[in-house]
C-alpha cells in the first residue's frame, strides 16, 4: 500500500517529493504579505518526522546556512519519513537583522502563542500548529545574541534517554544540560510530546566554517540514528563530546575597554588570566580570571564593556578539553560529506 502524501497548510506533497510550502503570517503596514516557508522532503518509505528550524531569533543566521546545505545532501534522496526544514521563522527579525519581531517581542519567549494574541504569539501558534504538531522530534538552529560567540554546542534538558542519546549522536563537541525556559520552543515542544535539541554556535549576523560544519553533519548523523538515512558519506564521531551539568558567566568588574585573551573552546585552569578591563587612559586595569577548570563556552565580543556584563561563559569538563578540540578539529577537516566549494 503507498504511503498516503503529507498535508500542510493547504498543500498536499506526495511521497518521494519534496516542495517549499509558505504559510500566511500577516502582511506589513504597506500590504506586502509575511509567510513562513517550509521545505517538505517527503520519502517514499515510512518513517518519523522530523523538524529543522532556524532564525526564531531572526538575527542568528548561521541555522540558514545549516538548513541550505542540510537540503542539498544526497542522502534526503532516499529518505525515510518526513523532514520539515523551517530555515527562517522571524522573518521580520531576519529581514532587519534584529533578533527580535516588530514589536520588540523575543518569539523564544512567546511560544506555545496564541490566534488572536500579538504577532508574536501568533507566529508562535502557527509554528506549533503547522510544524510541531506534525513532527516527532525537533532540532532548533541558534548563535550567540550580538556582540557575542559561542562554541558549537547542543543544550538539551534531561527528559528521556533516546534524547540524551540524539544528543550524543549529534556529535557537537560539548552537550550541555540547559533547563527548560518557559515560553521557549523547547518547553512548548515538549509538552506536545515533541523533544527538541537546541545546537548553539557561532554569532549574530555572521557565518564561521566550523559551526556550519558541526551543524549539518551533527543534523545527518542524528536523522541517521532515527533511522531516516543510512550512514554513507560519513560516520560516528571518534571524539566523544564532553558532557556539563552547568555553567556560570564571569561578569565585568568595572566599566572600560575589554582585552580577551582566551577564545571559545579553549580548556583554563583555576585561575588562568582571561581578560583585562582598563579605563580609556590605560590608568586603572582590572583582571578577569578562571573561577574553574573549564572549557569557555562563549564569550563577549564588543571591546566596550559596563559593569556587569557578561563576559565569559565557562563549563566545569571532565580533563583536557584541548586535546577533544583538536581531535574534533581535525575530523571536521577530513569529512568526505564536504568538498571544497562548502568553503564559506
Amino acid at each position: 500500500m503507498p504511503r498516503p502524501p503529507f498535508t500542510i497548510g493547504d498543500h498536499a506533497i506526495a511521497p518521494g517529493t519534496a516542495q517549499t510550502v509558505d504559510l500566511p503570517v500577516s502582511r506589513l503596514s504597506d500590504h506586502t504579505p509575511v509567510t513562513m516557508s517550509v521545505h517538505v522532503v517527503h520519502g517514499r518509505r515510512e518513517g518519523p518526522t522530523l523538524f529543522v528550524s532556524a532564525a526564531v531569533h531572526g538575527d542568528e543566521i548561521i541555522g540558514v546556512e545549516i538548513a541550505r546545505r542540510l537540503l542539498r545532501q544526497p542522502q534526503l534522496e532516499t529518505l525515510r519519513g518526513t523532514l520539515l526544514v523551517v530555515p527562517i521563522v522571524n522573518t521580520f527579525g531576519f529581514l532587519n537583522n534584529s533578533r527580535y519581531m516588530p514589536d520588540r517581542r523575543d518569539l523564544n519567549r512567546s511560544f506555545p502563542g496564541s490566534e488572536s494574541g500579538s504577532l508574536a504569539a501568533r507566529l508562535a501558534n502557527l509554528f506549533m500548529t503547522e510544524i510541531v504538531a506534525r513532527s516527532d522530534f525537533g532540532i532548533d538552529l541558534h548563535s550567540a545574541a550580538i556582540h557575542r560567540t559561542n562554541m558549537p554546542q547542543i543544550r538539551v534538558s534531561a527528559s528521556s534517554e533516546q534524547t540524551l542519546d540524539r544528543a550524543q549522536a549529534f556529535g557537537a563537541p560539548i552537550v550541555v544540560r540547559a533547563k527548560l525556559r518557559e515560553g521557549s520552543l523547547r518547553a512548548a515542544a515538549r509538552e506536545t510530546g515533541c523533544d527538541i535539541l537546541l545546537y548553539e554556535a557561532g554569532e549574530a549576523l555572521r557565518f564561521d566554517e566550523l559551526s556550519a560544519r558541526v551543524g549539518a553533519s551533527g543534523i545527518l548523523r542524528v536523522m541517521n540514528q532515527m533511522g531516516m538515512i543510512g550512514s554513507k558519506g560519513f560516520g560516528r564521531r571518534r571524539a566523544a563530546p564532553m558532557n556539563c551539568a552547568s555553567s556560570t558567566w564571569l561578569r565585568a568588574p568595572a566599566g572600560g575597554l575589554l582585552r580577551s585573551f582566551r577564545d571559545v573552546g579553549e580548556g583554563v585552569e583555576d585561575g588562568t588570566l582571561l581578560a583585562v578591563v582598563s579605563d580609556p587612559f590605560g590608568e586603572n586595569e582590572v583582571e578577569i580570571t578562571a573561577n574553574a577548570s573549564a572549557i569557555i563556552l562563549g564569550r563577549a565580543t564588543m571591546p566596550v564593556v559596563n559593569e556587569g556584563d557578561a563576559i565569559y561563559h565557562l563549563a566545569p569538563v571532565e580533563a583536557d578539553p584541548d586535546a577533544r578540540m583538536a581531535r574534533l578539529t581535525a575530523e571536521l577537516e577530513a569529512d568526505p560529506m564536504f568538498d571544497e566549494d562548502e568553503i564559506l
